[in-house]
């Protein structure tokens, strides 16, 4: 019986060696599929605008296809897991490995190790990549696909308290007193909280204090009539800097950035709890990809010649896809304030590897 982690070096680097090559093409796969059928729907709005083509089409597939990666690479790897350990077991490499004297952790650790390198490419690849091209897509889809203003810091679906009343913006973009809204619209409510006017313009700019609306129209709700009326200075409570903090999009911004708009937002005495839940989550997420070895370890074991082999790889499946959907509960459940920000995002990774843990012991240890 050996006593190491690991088996020996050879072993080690054919069994890693072989569940990172099936991740990868089990990736491509998943990802090539779902961008064509993503491109299919997404396609007529990209050319609804006048003057695109295919070049704004392969922006497109730029833009969503580190998105996609980003989300299906832990699936990739459950399926990896499976499709590797189902082949091992199937031409009796297991049945070799433990006859040498390997237990089943031993078994595992090469595709723990090659789990947690690919944990970690995750994470540094939603940093670097995925969290800017989520950026540039939402500010791009906020134009419909048009032109994108040139300024840094680009953000889209703004919404801000005026007091009782709202302020609306597809973008906002610039920085300062140079701050600059598109799409804008004012909403002006009743004591009741019913609105009762609102103004719309093409655009609208700081005049310090509140916003010029250039080009805006009235609707009066009481009438039902919308007509056009002189540049309004309109909104005089609410400041740059709360525009900056009234929109945060936790899947465009890095760690660090969005742990330091939490702090501005905290010091505001605005909610955190659900940005704080996506801050723990951009640790918890990539370190799926090292459970799903554990949790597909069932199909490794058994004899393939007993007829159980293939309901096995569908336990092992379901314990995956179960890990998925408690995640999500969990994540959104933390975004209600239901479960702590640090137990929402932590919970169900625990809670997974606890049962892929007794699992493997209960039946192979």
């Amino acid at each position: 019986m050996q006593f190491d982690f690991f088996p020996s070096k050879t072993l080690t680097i054919y069994l890693a060696k072989l569940f990172v090559v099936r991740v990868l093409a089990v990736l491509l796969m998943l990802v090539l599929v779902l961008q064509a059928l993503d491109l299919l729907s997404q396609s007529s709005k990209v050319l609804a605008y006048e003057g695109n083509g295919q070049a704004e089409l392969l922006r497109y597939i730029g833009y969503r296809m580190p998105q996609l990666v980003a989300r299906f690479l832990p699936y990739s790897v459950l399926l990896a897991t499976i499709v590797t350990l189902m082949t091992l077991n199937q031409n009796s490499e297991v049945v070799a490995m433990k006859a040498a004297g390997l237990s089943a952790h031993q078994v595992l650790a090469p595709l723990l190790l090659a789990a947690m390198v690919v944990s970690a490419v995750s994470f540094a690849f939603n940093e670097r990549i995925v969290t800017r091209a989520s950026a540039a897509l939402s500010a791009w889809q906020a134009v419909d696909y048009g032109p994108v203003p040139e300024e840094s810091g680009v953000r889209t679906s703004v919404y801000l308290r005026d007091g009782d009343n709202i302020l609306a913006a597809r973008t906002l973009s610039g920085e300062g007193d140079a701050m600059r809204m598109a799409g804008v619209e004012w909403f002006r409510r009743d004591a009741e909280g019913r609105v009762v006017e609102t103004i719309s313009a093409p655009r609208a700019t700081y005049a310090s204090p509140g916003w010029l609306f250039e080009e805006p129209l009235r609707f009066d709700v009481a009438s039902a009539q919308q007509v056009p009326i002189d540049p309004v200075l309109i909104a005089k409570g609410v400041s740059p800097r709360q525009a900056e903090l009234g929109k945060i999009d936790p899947e465009s911004m890095s760690i660090t950035q969005l742990g330091a708009a939490i702090d501005e937002l905290s010091d505001s005495g605005r909610r955190t709890a659900e940005l704080e839940s996506k801050w723990w989550h951009k640790l918890a997420g990539p370190l799926s990809a090292l459970l799903m070895p554990l949790l597909g370890a069932i199909a490794a074991f058994g004899l393939a010649r007993s007829g159980q082999l293939f309901m096995r790889a569908i336990i092992a499946m379901l314990l995956g896809f179960s890990y998925f959907v408690v995640d999500n509960a969990a994540l959104a459940m933390g975004n209600f304030g239901a479960y702590p920000p640090f137990v929402a995002a932590w919970a169900p990774f625990l809670l997974f590897l606890l049962i892929g843990e007794t699992v493997l012991v209960r039946t192979e240890e």
